[in-house]
């Protein structure tokens, strides 16, 4: 069980790296602004339910095997930052985005980077 936990985060790893590195970056390159902003509020409800849903299983898991250790509540708190980029940091910047506030659209859009980069570090960490 504990292999197919390690199988669950690299896939989530692997999307992460995906989105963050080939595809976020190509929307604004092949998109015209409109357009790449119209996609990108599709896509990334979609890219935090995917990986939440992903992180869900692999804490199911842990929670089966009774395994309560630092690698668990790594997950746990990498699940806990989907929800809030998803429930609470996306509506903020698509708001911030909207009303032209571009100042608090930035520190909010860096926010949202940051987590991503540290979800990034936390499953790194756990997968070596």
């Amino acid at each position: 069980m504990e292999t197919l936990i390690q199988n669950i985060l690299a896939i989530v790893l692997g999307m992460m790296i995906f989105f963050s590195f080939v595809l976020a970056p190509m929307i604004f390159k092949i998109l015209d602004v409109q357009n790449a902003g119209k996609f990108v509020r599709k896509i990334f409800p979609y890219y935090y339910f995917v990986n939440l849903i992903f992180l869900s299983i692999a804490i199911i898991i842990f929670i089966m095997i009774s395994s309560f250790g630092v690698n668990f509540y790594v997950t746990l708190a990498l699940a806990i930052s989907f929800i809030f980029a998803q429930f609470f940091l996306m509506p903020l910047i698509n708001n911030l985005k909207d009303n032209n506030e571009e100042k608090k659209f930035k520190y909010a859009h860096g926010a949202s980077v940051v987590i991503n980069f540290t979800q990034i570090i936390g499953l790194i960490y756990i997968l070596i």
